[in-house]
């Protein structure tokens, strides 16, 4: 029998999708909303270096200066879940724009603020165009970008100007403080919200469910109410310890609440929160993920802040120069990242990017007291920060991958729900502990040390609850619910 030596041709590789450009709208509609983001990531850190000049000017004793933050905080984190789930039965345009346009507002209200109570409500209005500017902006990302290439490049910007905003506000929060007043830092706010209003009416579509559920009001009232009273818990630590009794009562409170929430979701024919979302692997692993990487980068953040000022003696605007770097560097982060999540999947770059957070942050460590350690800090933070970044990207591509159009607004609400807990809680849980250490330095020290046990351990847990996932193409994740084999 004769043998057919002919040579058989292979077939070429087949390249790589890559991402598709994006056409001249496509681009105006994603500075609208990332320039949106951007805006309300800068608001959690603008305003730090200043608060003391702030006290001084508005007659603002120190145990009140704490309501700078929180005034904002509660709102913004407490009513996200909520507005997210508004935008999906009634229009996450129209919130958008509503929630832009309370922004602006009241962001010149704390401009022009009197005093105490005239800028505390400035700042809780802030939070609660916020707390609808931030949900309805990512659902109108990933319902404008469809699931891919398009949407991993999308979300790879946003997150970029997300973690950038959070260190821009670092710095220019000091420099207008010092070249101007600490009313600039509000002003900058308003600015930006004149800037993007008037652009998005035109250029953002509207989107909404196609049914007209009822809101599960009871759903609403329970988690708005746990979530403000946790958040408040947790601020109110980090400044005075958690022996306080409205912290207790608050905390606890918050978690009764909480609870309730969920008995009210497994009853209720149209809830708030979908309990078999919550069940997809890629729904509850991603957001421990993210919850993770938020918490335990904004604490090393505040701790190497601590460190270069307290013990390095860096200026204000020495250490912001670190947190520049910092900056960069995350920005190149952002522009490779989806490259990577399209090679390896959202999957296993949001484990990598954990893994390599937690080693960077156990490379801290080795801070002393010389000039070298300086470098070393700009170094370690400003690696972790890029492997932070793509934790963030993953971790939303992660969660949002295969929900439908009309659940968009829910999952994206888990998605920055996370984040803005993830930024509340890390300080007053791990920070305080390097406040109240009778040695500074020792007290870094041990914060460092957990926080990286943290990350790699959230890291090992991620890695085994997406284990069935599997990476398409894209960088996407297909889903399964948590409790399948």
């Amino acid at each position: 029998m004769a043998i057919d030596t002919t040579p058989t041709s292979t077939p070429p590789p087949v390249a790589e999708p890559s991402a598709p450009r994006l056409s001249p709208r496509d681009r105006l509609v994603l500075f609208v909303l990332c320039a949106a983001q951007f805006m309300v990531a800068l608001d959690f850190s603008v305003l730090n270096v200043a608060l003391p000049v702030l006290g001084a000017d508005l007659s603002m004793s120190t145990s009140a200066l704490q309501w700078a933050v929180t005034a904002f905080a509660l709102p913004s984190g407490g009513f996200l879940l909520l507005f997210g789930r508004m935008g999906d039965l009634y229009g996450r345009r129209r919130l958008f724009l509503a929630g832009l346009a309370l922004f602006g507002a009241a962001s010149l209200l704390a401009t022009l603020a009197w005093d105490p109570a005239s800028f505390l409500a400035g700042r809780a209005l802030q939070g609660i165009g916020a707390a609808a500017i931030v949900p309805t902006g990512m659902s109108l990302l990933t319902t404008t970008f469809p699931e891919g290439p398009a949407r991993d490049r999308a979300l790879g910007i946003s997150g970029t100007l997300l973690s950038l905003g959070f260190t821009v506000g670092m710095v220019a929060g000091g420099v207008l403080t010092d070249l101007l007043s600490w009313r600039s830092t509000m002003g900058l706010l308003a600015l930006f919200a004149l800037v993007v209003l008037p652009l998005a009416p035109r250029l953002l579509p509207e989107s909404r469910t196609p049914e007209r559920p009822r809101l599960d009001v009871p759903g609403a009232v329970t988690v708005t109410g746990g979530l403000l009273c946790l958040i408040y818990a947790l601020t109110t630590a980090a400044e005075h310890g958690f022996g306080r009794t409205d912290v207790l009562v608050t905390l606890v409170a918050g978690l009764l609440l909480l609870a309730a929430f969920a008995a009210v979701e497994s009853r209720t024919q149209a809830p708030l929160v979908s309990l078999p979302m919550l069940r997809r692997r890629t729904v509850a692993w991603g957001n421990l993920g993210g919850l993770v990487t938020f918490s335990m980068m904004s604490t090393v953040v505040f701790v190497l802040t601590l460190y270069l000022q307290e013990i390095l003696h860096l200026s204000a605007f020495e250490t912001g120069l670190v947190f520049g770097v910092q900056g960069v560097l995350s920005v190149v982060a952002g522009a490779y990242a989806p490259r990577v999540i399209g090679r390896f999947g959202a999957r296993r770059t949001l484990v990598g990017a954990l893994a390599g957070q937690g080693a960077l942050g156990l490379s801290l460590l080795a801070l002393g007291e010389g000039g070298w350690s300086v470098v070393l800090a700009t170094a370690a933070v400003s690696l972790a920060s890029m492997c932070h970044l793509g934790a963030i990207i993953s971790y939303g591509l992660t969660v949002t991958s295969g929900v439908p159009d009309e659940e968009q607004g829910l999952a994206t609400g888990l998605v920055t729900s996370t984040q803005q807990v993830g930024m509340t809680v890390g300080i007053p849980l791990l920070g305080v502990l390097a406040t109240t250490s009778t040695d500074l330095r020792s007290g870094v020290h041990t914060v460092l040390v957990l926080d990286a046990v943290i990350v790699l351990a959230a890291a090992v847990l991620v890695a085994a609850g997406l284990r069935t996932g599997r990476a398409t193409g894209s960088g996407t994740v297909e889903t399964e619910p948590v409790g399948a084999r």
